[in-house]
């Protein structure tokens, strides 16, 4: 998949084009696409990650990454500080003949699912939408706002996609976590994550299949990430 068939609209929104590309790119993905293809769970420095968002995309582009989203906890500021590096990057000297990623609008949000805490991720949505905006304010959301369904809605409504983050990392199981998430109209999860922090990255493949197989049952899209907090794009820490 052509990164750049995923669009951005003149006024710096995410277009439709958007959703629909990552539709795509989400059913391609597979146990190797992550890290040195697409990577759909990054933070920076700007929530609890590391790498300034400057630095983070000099590493997808030596990377050769062709999409990515960051993921920032609350927040998208990382995103939009990314996206203006990219641009002014895009129509430097040192672009020239290099393959510039796609970046999607991303973040990660803290929800109550079944009384567990449980992180959404939203991909693709406007982040200038009324409705998002609470959950883009630095802080995890508390009260009804933070159950998953009303998490879901607001990326919905918002025009994004809505993940669940590592499945298998809470308290309670993804056998049950998975059905309820589906019940509250998520659109994806995701399916490739490396739990033990392996070097190097590679998504774990006893935990893979379990959630995989709940993927297909119920349909859903499947997605990949390091999850990286640290300096480095190919590790979580």
């Amino acid at each position: 998949m052509a990164a750049n068939l995923a669009t951005v609209s003149t006024s710096g929104k995410p277009a439709a084009q958007d959703v629909v590309a990552l539709r795509q790119v989400f059913a391609s993905i597979n146990a190797e696409s992550c890290p040195h293809t697409y990577n759909f769970h990054m933070h920076t420095n700007h929530s609890d990650g590391q790498l300034q968002p400057e630095l983070l995309m000099k590493q997808a582009i030596a990377l050769s990454l062709k999409g990515f989203a960051i993921t920032d906890h609350h927040r998208v500021s990382g995103y939009q500080a990314a996206q203006q590096w990219l641009d002014s990057w895009r129509h430097s000297a040192e672009a020239a003949d290099k393959p510039i990623p796609h970046v999607w609008v991303g973040a990660e949000i803290t929800s109550q699912l079944l009384n567990t805490e449980v992180h959404i991720l939203g991909f693709a949505f406007d982040p200038e939408q009324e409705v998002i905006a609470p959950y883009l304010q630095g802080k995890a959301p508390i009260g009804e706002a933070a159950q998953a369904a009303h998490v879901i809605s607001a990326i919905h409504q918002a025009g994004g996609l809505a993940v669940l983050a590592h499945p298998v990392r809470y308290r309670r199981s993804p056998d049950d976590l998975i059905p309820a998430a589906v019940n509250c109209g998520i659109d994806g999860v995701e399916a490739y994550y490396a739990y033990n922090n392996p070097k190097p990255w590679r998504a774990s493949p006893n935990e893979t299949q379990r959630v995989k197989q709940m993927s297909d049952r119920y349909q859903l899209l499947n997605t990949c990430g390091t999850d990286t907090h640290g300096l480095s794009l190919l590790q979580r820490l």
